[in-house]
């Protein structure tokens, strides 16, 4: 995968790994474990840690959806629906860089969640990689 696309993916991914809360996910410390899958190679689990204030977790929609924003492409509006503990969307961007991304988040309850993010990239119609980000959540402490 190129820079470009890295530093497109990265950024997106940190704005859709962010947790909110929605009727019981909880404001908090949360560590989040990852897997990476980019054209069928598999990453090791990697762990990061989240703190979440109570502003933070007003609006799940928004905080688990990614910024419609990248150098060079423009991108149309974020599909997204919420329905029960499900939250999905979808946003695609067009330009240098061609991507599609599409989520799928469950709350399971009030300290766990888990997600799958899909980006597709492709510059001038060559597709460039395939990645799928699986997620797993849980609520740790409060914050420090």
């Amino acid at each position: 995968m190129s820079l470009l696309c890295r530093i497109a993916v990265s950024a997106l991914l940190v704005v859709a790994t962010s947790a909110a809360r929605a009727d019981g996910i909880e404001p908090g410390l949360w560590k989040i474990v990852s897997r990476i899958e980019t054209n069928g190679v598999m990453s090791p689990p990697q762990e990061s840690a989240k703190c979440l204030t109570p502003e933070q977790t007003r609006d799940l929609a928004a905080t688990f959806s990614p910024a419609p924003r990248m150098i060079n492409s423009e991108c149309g509006p974020i599909e997204r629906s919420l329905d029960g503990d499900r939250l999905k969307w979808a946003l695609t961007c067009k330009g240098q860089l061609d991507m599609e991304l599409t989520g799928d988040y469950t709350f399971r309850d009030q300290r766990q969640y888990a997600g799958i993010v899909r980006t597709r990239t492709a510059m001038g119609g060559r597709p460039m990689s395939d990645t799928v980000t699986t997620l797993y959540a849980e609520r740790v402490s409060d914050c420090p």
